[in-house]
């Protein structure tokens, strides 16, 4: 970044802040403070462990010092402003969970482009929350664009603020299905004896009240009740395609479903025998992989992490941190609704070393090589990629 796009960013960084008003989040003076200046030197240098009182009024202190990114601590602490970590005191942290686009399986940066990279991270978001919400019942959170490649999801429930590191390990691992390798994991098991047995027997039985034993067991009663809408030809031969599943198996788990339906939905893993359970194992592995949420641990786990500051500029895209209410998250685009407006109304020039493709504002922006006039929403996000220099108008 040359000094005339660093100090048009920076200036026009100033003039959004001037125009805008960023919210505080709680706790604001037991949190530590931090954020990147424009620097001329080509790394990045944090300026960290500045309390509230050292930032001072947040919107004076945005126009002034206009920085490329602004960071707050999921930690509280007594004395935030202390210089090591040890002498800040921590008291509690807010539990964050960070989804990045770059790391989503699946996604190869080299070949997707940003807007399709985003909506796969969306994707992985959902399916987050839906452990968030279903699976651990948290109330207070905050859904967050973090203005570059993803999501933050911050909770603030006060029952996880005192969580330590290992417990939020915990967090994550549920989250991502980690050791999640047999179904036995998932199940009860209760010894039957009587009813004309000889010898008594186990009853194995997948708990179905929440977790992952849940979303195995919506995969075998779904594919149960497609299965009782076939005849018995069709229906073997759809559960011949599971790996593992044969003719005789097949047959077994037919008779299963369409005479003894009921053990099937009530998670009774006996119903037909061996093959009952060779389904729910091949059952547990695909849902570790679709419904898994792939969130960076290390975010999760430490305690004095920094995170973004919903309302500020993300100075690596140009585009707005934003808060999303819960019930808008569906219809949010990050490449509409994340678009500044200080950066809508002007055109501007650029220099761009290659043609590019830029997804932006509902439209496809064709960039030619060299230098060429944008719209100013456009102009800033590829100078803050590095994929742009500004040039003179």
């Amino acid at each position: 970044m040359n000094q005339r796009t660093r100090e048009y960013l920076r200036g026009r960084f100033g003039d959004h802040y001037r125009r805008v008003s960023v919210e505080l989040p709680p706790a604001t003076d037991r949190r530590e403070w931090g954020y990147i200046p424009f620097t001329s030197s080509e790394g990045t240098t944090m300026v960290r462990h500045k309390s509230a009182f050292d930032v001072g009024d947040l919107g004076t202190f945005l126009t002034r010092e206009r920085p490329r990114h602004v960071y707050f601590s999921a930690g509280r602490y007594d004395d935030p402003g202390a210089r090591s970590m040890n002498e800040k005191g921590w008291n509690e942290s807010d539990l964050v969970f960070d989804l990045d686009a770059d790391h989503l399986p699946g996604v190869d940066p080299e070949e997707d482009s940003y807007a399709s990279m985003l909506a796969t991270c969306k994707e992985a978001l959902e399916r987050l929350l839906v452990f968030l919400e279903e699976d651990f019942g948290f109330d207070d959170m905050t859904v967050v664009f973090s203005g570059g490649r993803g999501y933050h999801v911050h909770v603030r429930d006060e029952s996880v603020r005192s969580l330590d590191r290992d417990q939020r390990r915990e967090v994550v691992d549920f989250v991502r299905g980690l050791g999640l390798e047999d179904v036995s994991q998932l199940t009860t098991v209760e010894t039957v004896a009587g009813m004309g047995l000889k010898n008594p027997v186990e009853k194995r039985t997948l708990r179905t009240d929440g977790g992952w034993g849940q979303r195995v067991q919506s995969r075998l009663v779904a594919l149960a009740d497609e299965v009782r809408e076939m005849d018995e030809e069709a229906g073997v031969a759809r559960l011949q395609e599971f790996e593992g599943i044969g003719e005789k198996g097949a047959t077994t788990l037919y008779n299963a479903v369409t005479n003894n339906y009921e053990q099937v939905a009530a998670g009774n893993l006996e119903a037909a025998g061996q093959y009952t359970r060779k389904l729910a194992q091949l059952f547990l592995e695909r849902a570790v992989v679709e419904d898994g949420a792939p969130i960076d641990e290390p975010v999760t786990t430490d305690i004095n992490r920094l995170i973004r500051l919903p309302g500020s500029l993300h100075g690596g895209s140009g585009l707005a941190v934003t808060r999303i209410a819960r019930d808008d998250l569906d219809a949010f685009d990050p490449l509409v609704d994340a678009v500044p407006e200080t950066f809508v109304d002007h055109d501007i020039r650029v220099d761009s070393p290659v043609e590019r493709t830029v997804e932006l504002q509902g439209e496809t922006h064709n960039i030619p090589e060299g230098i060429a006039t944008v719209r100013e929403c456009v102009g800033v996000h590829l100078m803050a990629r590095g994929d742009a220099e500004k040039a003179s108008e």
